[in-house]
């Protein structure tokens, strides 16, 4: 049985002294549509995880869950800020340094400079911080787990709002992902401006 997220490890930092302790993640690596969104979330020192029951990583959450927990995770955040870069430049930058950006991009929007980072994986890493790197943070930290609701939930009603705009592709249900339905829609129609050009099966659709 997968255990939920907790605070573990931010304590440790924050018995270190570190105040500001903030978990960044990101979604949208592997769609084909749309940007790539990372969440930075500091959560006050002390903060109980009791306090938003059922938090845990965005990809273990439905919709609704996810939809509560973010409303849950903005009201208790000591601060937060997202991070967001656009197709364009993922097939400027390639995808792991547009990846990156959008965390450094949620970290220096921050009121008050995190003291501490916490990030999913093994990098690659934000620049300017003291960073911890920590494989499965995003199912183990509770900062970490918020950052990917936050950036999951931003990015979702982002895409949904785009899909108004892009009728036929189903985006409101894929989320720009590359389910057999949108693949088909790219067959038929061709990319939008807004599809990633540098993913093999958009720049195979564009032909």
């Amino acid at each position: 049985m997968r255990r939920a997220p907790d605070l573990t490890l931010e304590a440790t930092w924050w018995l270190e002294g570190y105040r500001l302790v903030a978990g960044v993640d990101e979604v949208g690596r592997g769609a084909l549509f749309g940007p790539v969104v990372a969440a930075a979330v500091v959560l006050p020192s002390g903060w109980q995880a009791s306090a938003i029951p059922g938090l845990c990583d965005s990809k273990l959450a439905t919709p609704a869950k996810r939809e509560e927990l973010y409303d849950s995770i903005v009201a208790a955040a000591q601060e937060l800020c997202v991070g967001i870069v656009s197709a364009a430049e993922i097939d400027t930058l390639g995808i792991s340094r547009a990846t990156l950006k959008a965390m450094q991009l949620a970290l220096d929007g921050l009121a008050e400079p995190a003291e501490m980072v916490i990030v999913d994986g093994i990098g690659p890493l934000p620049q300017g911080y003291r960073v911890c790197a920590a494989i499965d943070a995003d199912a183990l930290c509770s900062t970490v787990a918020a950052a990917s609701i936050v950036a999951k939930v931003r990015r979702d009603r982002l895409v949904c709002e785009l899909a108004r705009d892009y009728p036929g592709y189903r985006l409101e249900e894929n989320k720009g992902y590359a389910t057999p339905e949108h693949l088909e829609a790219l067959r038929l129609l061709g990319p939008t401006p807004l599809h990633r050009r540098s993913f093999a099966p958009v720049l195979a659709s564009a032909d």
